[in-house]
């Protein structure tokens, strides 16, 4: 039972602690960061501000650095809250020495970092290679999903587009003419027009957006008609189906072949009767329009207009029940498939990651699909490697089944294990005796690599891509919280994935014990 209650006295003074370094534990993870932006090289933040002129002084960018990166590490984007916190909590007091910066402040400095977070990661990575950190002899490449600033319900298609772009233009002409005929023409009766612009622009951008992704989707299939038909027309008779608008054409070439064979032979015949004055032996060939090769081709050019037709109309339908759309709050973003079903307005984040979870190399896309960022960023990974000297190179190179192409199986490069299926698959045809192995299509490096992941050795290796892969996705959408960014369009969005991920790294060094006031110490000297 307690004897009473304590006193509320708020008009006791206290006298509190004059020096900041006894305001924290000095084992306190904050001082770690503040000494760790300090060994950094920030001139990429310091080439971005100007100083000498009239006005009050600016802050200085290390401090703005770190504070951001604590700000990151604990889940806090918000810049009103980052501000907030300047003034409340005694971390952020004790980062920004009491001279706390407003919200407006802290949000026009984030905006450098489509500019300046490469620099911060690639010093983050020299930093962690210094301090032992940066195992690549096997890194993963995966990617992650992340929530875009912009909400699904803004998706339009292009005819929504199109009718808001109108709806928006009449609004403005609409007003136009009141302000017309209250000041008079030409006259606004205001100096501050704000920044009408920034929507019908965000529109613009989204309709420019659809038609050049239709446009490039387009020629890509009218280039790779035109490769098959140029090859059909030299005589390189493809196997497999002709890529889509060539399958026709394609067909016609085919029966015209058999036609021109058809009449060759007929042809021939014909000449030998007439040299010889009586018929050649053997039998007369059949008239070319009545030959089976003949018939059989034209079978195929009717089968092949009739397939073309209806992927027309298919594609029409589908068009009609999901067509193409862009967000009008942030055109670069997509609508992203996520695990257990549904879809998030967001990015797909590309990283490769070292064997002790460090982001080596990343990439912010637009694409659902991974398969075309393979390449890409094993050579950002090899790069990286080589800037941490301590590293050594990458050895190998583990990636789910979302990479696998004969291009990313056979392109140059450390050398790589790429699924070629799901892992419960890859499992089991590991468990399978060698006798019971599925009959697969021999000669080709997909073939080739499902052999390899059946091999004790092979199965091994891959199962470590999980735990290395997924691992910093965790703790960047789980521990530090950030599921979803801030920054509107791909340039500023990507800058500030990029800091995501140093941050990630910096405060793995912490967590992991490698950065430490003792090794900080032995790095400054």
């Amino acid at each position: 039972m307690a004897k009473g209650y304590r006193p509320v006295d708020r008009d006791q003074p206290f006298l509190i602690a004059p020096d900041m370094r006894e305001w924290l534990p000095a084992g306190h993870a904050v001082w770690l960061v503040i000494e760790a932006v300090r060994l950094l090289d920030t001139r990429a933040f310091h080439a971005r501000r100007r100083t000498g002129g009239a006005g009050a002084a600016g802050y200085d960018p290390d401090m703005m650095v770190t504070l951001l990166v604590w700000a990151y590490a604990n889940g806090v984007t918000s810049s009103r809250r980052i501000e907030r916190l300047c003034q409340q909590d005694v971390a952020f007091r004790v980062i920004c020495a009491g001279d706390a910066p407003d919200h407006v402040t802290v949000a026009r400095f984030r905006q450098q970092f489509a500019g300046t977070a490469a620099a911060l990661l690639a010093e983050v990575l020299v930093l962690c290679a210094r301090l032992g950190m940066g195992k690549v002899g096997v890194v993963a490449l995966d990617g992650t999903k992340i929530g875009a600033n912009a909400s699904k319900d803004a998706n339009r298609t292009e005819a929504g587009l199109r009718k808001l772009a109108e709806e928006t233009a009449a609004r403005h002409a609409e007003a136009d003419a009141d302000e017309d005929a209250l000041f008079g023409k030409g006259q606004r009766g205001d100096d501050d027009p704000g920044d009408p612009s920034t929507r019908p622009e965000r529109v613009a951008a989204a309709l420019a957006g659809l038609a050049a992704e239709r446009e490039a989707r387009e020629e890509a299939e009218r280039a790779a008609a035109r490769a098959h038909l140029e090859a059909a027309r030299a005589g390189d008779l493809r196997e497999g189906r002709p890529p889509r608008g060539a399958e026709a054409e394609a067909a016609r070439l085919a029966l015209e072949r058999e036609k021109a064979a058809a009449q060759a032979r007929a042809d021939d015949w014909e000449r030998r009767k007439a040299a010889a004055g009586r018929a050649p032996r053997g039998p007369r060939p059949v008239p070319p329009a009545e030959h089976s090769l003949v018939r059989r081709a034209e079978a195929k050019l009717e089968k092949a207009i009739a397939r073309e037709a209806a992927r027309a109309e298919k594609e029409k339908e589908r068009q009609g029940k999901a067509p193409a759309v862009r967000n009008v709050t942030d055109p670069d973003s997509r609508l992203m498939p996520v695990r257990g079903g549904g879809f998030i307005q967001g990015y797909n984040a590309q990283n490769v990651v070292s064997d002790d979870g460090l982001i080596i190399a990343t990439r912010l896309t637009a694409d659902t699909t991974d398969t075309r960022w393979y390449q890409p960023m094993i050579r950002d990974a090899v790069t990286a490697a080589a800037a941490m000297a301590a590293a050594g190179p990458v050895g190998l190179v583990l990636a789910d089944a979302g990479y696998l192409s004969e291009a990313n199986l056979t392109s140059p490069g450390p050398d790589r294990l790429i699924a070629t299926g799901k892992r419960r698959d890859l499992e089991k045809s590991a468990r399978a005796p060698a006798e019971e192995d599925a009959a697969e299509q021999e000669g080709t490096a997909a073939a080739a690599m499902a052999a390899r992941l059946k091999t004790p050795d092979g199965i091994a290796a891959y199962r470590q891509r999980g735990r290395i892969a997924e691992t910093p996705h965790g703790r960047i959408k789980h521990n530090m919280g950030i599921r979803r960014l801030t920054m509107r369009g791909m340039p500023r969005a990507s800058g500030e994935w990029t800091f995501t991920a140093a941050v990630h790294n910096l405060m793995l060094a912490v967590t992991s014990g490698h950065l430490t006031p003792q090794a900080l110490s032995a790095l400054a000297r």
